[in-house]
């Protein structure tokens, strides 16, 4: 209600006669330098040069026959932050497509866009796409696509732009146009193509999608010309969309595998590293089936889930004795092989050796097809055998020629490690209990209870943890058997990932009927916390439960390390790192965007019941977040 003692606001009359007064005051002052700068008349254009006149109806304008062929290309879901760029390819999808088959998922961020395709891909299996708009779109969406590069994720993006610089209208349209657009994310996309006609764009669109596919598996990208989206299409009757055939994937060399196999099964005390070696359940089944012809303990490193946790093989918590006892380690698509067997110390960045000098290496991956820009390839390690092949597809054959070569003996022989490899596998799960509990009932919340309250919360649903690298102890804790319950992180290391593709993992997981999961790191969060809309616009069940604890703490150590390290104060770490005073609250913040929320939870007593109601949110089919105070680690 107004205060009758407040001055009431502008009134409309009195605006209007103040205005109308400026207006006069300055009309006078300003005829004679209207008279004196008055422009001379303007020249019409003559010829072409952007004088054609185009038909004031276009029926079938060019992004119809793109979405045509988008349509064949099997995508599901296209995300975008609108953008002029592509108006008609968005139009096009939206009244001529239906908007089926690809539905626009809604994002408020080009970095969101990307990150969801990135998240959906590892859990559908297969691409979704993208479109980004201009110059601004892709330097925002960049990081993303540098994220999924690492993480070796296909994702099928179009970028709108205008080539033709007699059609662009004055002012923004040449601030978002660029010559060669693909420039700026060349470094790490696996291919990309301007097409310069309609035919070009069908052509270009399945080539890439084919492209994106095969492994090593990569985003790609292809330019929506402006014109040719926004023109009628010309001469229809011989446009032709070929047909997507996706390329046999490549198996590894049979003699290179048989050379390996011997070394394996000779081997005293062989070691298996795995990264990112399945891409589906079937890739688990291949890769059990290998380990336990070689009887031979397997590292997961936690990229995917490629081998089951519960299997008295898997010895990841061992991973350091079992180096070092090594005399043939095998690793199968593993990133940084050199990281395995050595080592950078920090902060005195001294080199050691964690493995036996003489130790006997073999390489499975793609990890030689590389670019030379950006240094995700990391450092080089010479090894005994490189065998370059998609793994996967490689396990039947190889598992099939272990066993050739394991005589009766030698299987005998083989079958004596099981007593001590068990025995292992049960020191390591008792020990991670024991771990865990310490500082149970402690506030602010350890992470190692949030696992384990989460857990409990969800264990008897099809669960499926979607950015699973956040929480160390939810990969310790958590019986895995199946692939989709572990789906890595981000790739690339780059901050921003977790949340969006979380999102677009439970995009892909809502049509299988799995439960989604996620750790959400507090600046993480922050990056693009619109991805929340996304997921309460499109109905997303997610379950996020925050790690919340105030800060960039990975930071905060860094800092430390080097105050340490300069004999300066430690105490001043938080500088720069917290993200507190004020206290951000997630609760508001998700339901500013209209996710259900809860929090901030800071007795761990009473984590599991919030947990529970946010679960009952997430199984009605929407999203829902429950803030925790958490510790550091």
């Amino acid at each position: 209600m107004h205060d009758p003692d407040e001055p009431a606001g502008l009134g409309r009359r009195a605006f209007l006669r103040g205005t109308a007064a400026a207006t006069g005051a300055l009309a006078a002052a300003g005829v004679a330098t209207a008279q004196a700068q008055a422009p001379a008349p303007e020249a019409k254009p003559a010829g072409g040069g952007g004088g054609e006149k185009r038909p004031k109806l276009i029926p079938r304008p060019g992004s119809d026959f793109m979405v045509d062929v988008i349509k064949s290309l099997d995508v599901d879901y296209i995300a975008a932050n609108p953008g002029s760029s592509f108006r008609s390819l968005h139009e096009s999808i939206v009244n001529y497509g239906g908007n089926r088959k690809p539905e626009l998922i809604t994002c408020l961020h080009e970095e969101t866009s990307v990150a969801i395709a990135h998240g959906y891909a590892k859990a559908a299996g297969k691409p979704m796409a993208v479109m980004v708009h201009g110059t601004v779109g892709l330097q925002h969406a960049s990081m993303a696509v540098y994220n999924a590069w690492c993480d070796r994720v296909p994702v099928l993006m179009f970028a709108g732009n205008g080539l033709d610089a007699a059609k662009r209208r004055p002012g923004t349209e040449w601030y978002h146009s660029v010559q060669d657009a693909a420039a700026m994310v060349r470094d790490y996309t696996k291919w990309d193509d301007q097409p310069m006609s309609l035919q070009h764009f069908a052509e270009s669109a399945v080539r890439a999608s084919r492209i994106a596919n095969t492994a090593p598996r990569a985003p790609v990208l292809v330019m929506a010309d402006m014109e040719l989206q926004e023109s009628p299409i010309p001469h229809e009757q011989s446009l032709k969309i070929p047909a997507l055939s996706p390329a046999v994937p490549a198996q590894a060399d049979s003699q290179a595998l048989a050379e390996a196999a011997r070394m394996l099964v000779q081997a005293s005390a062989p070691v298996i590293i795995v990264e990112r070696t399945a891409r589906d359940q079937e890739g688990v089944r291949r890769l059990v089936k290998f380990a336990e012809a070689l009887n031979a303990p397997v590292i997961d490193l936690g990229a995917r889930m490629n081998f089951p946790n519960t299997h008295y093989l898997n010895q990841t918590d061992l991973r350091g004795e079992l180096v070092r006892s090594a005399d043939v380690v095998l690793m199968l698509d593993v990133a940084d092989p050199w990281g395995q067997l050595n080592t950078v110390t920090d902060p005195f960045h001294e080199y050691r050796r964690t493995a036996k000098e003489d130790v006997k290496t073999i390489t499975l991956s793609f990890g030689d097809v590389i670019k030379s820009n950006y240094q995700d390839f990391q450092r080089f390690q010479p090894v005994t055998l490189s065998i370059s092949g998609d793994t996967q597809s490689s396990l039947p054959e190889f598992t099939e020629l272990v066993q050739r070569a394991t005589d009766p003996a030698r299987r005998a022989a083989l079958a004596q490690r099981s007593d001590k490899l068990r025995a292992d596998f049960q020191r390591m799960v008792q020990r991670a209990r024991n771990d865990a509990a310490v500082g149970w009932d402690a506030a602010p919340v350890t992470t190692a209870r949030l696992a384990a309250e989460t857990y409990e919360a969800i264990k008897a649903e099809p669960w499926s943890l979607v950015v699973s690298d956040r929480i160390p102890w939810a990969r310790r804790l958590w019986p895995t058997t199946e692939f989709h319950q572990m789906l890595g992180g981000s790739g690339g290391a780059g901050v921003g990932y977790s949340l969006p593709g979380a999102v677009g993992a439970a995009l892909a997981n809502k049509a299988k009927g799995l439960l989604s999961v996620t750790f959400q790191p507090d600046g993480d969060a922050l990056y693009a916390p619109g991805a929340l809309w996304t997921a309460a616009h499109h109905k997303i069940p997610l379950l996020m439960v925050m790690h919340n604890n105030r800060g960039y703490y990975q930071e905060v150590m860094h800092l430390q390390r080097m105050a340490s390290l300069h004999g300066r104060r430690t105490d001043n770490a938080l500088v720069g790192n917290e993200i507190d005073r004020p206290a951000i609250d997630f609760a508001k913040l998700a339901q500013a965007h209209g996710v259900w929320a809860e929090g901030p939870v800071t007795d761990p007593k009473a984590l599991g019941g919030a947990i529970r109601r946010a679960l009952a949110v997430v199984k009605s089919g929407a999203p829902a977040l429950v803030d925790v105070v958490c510790q550091a680690r």
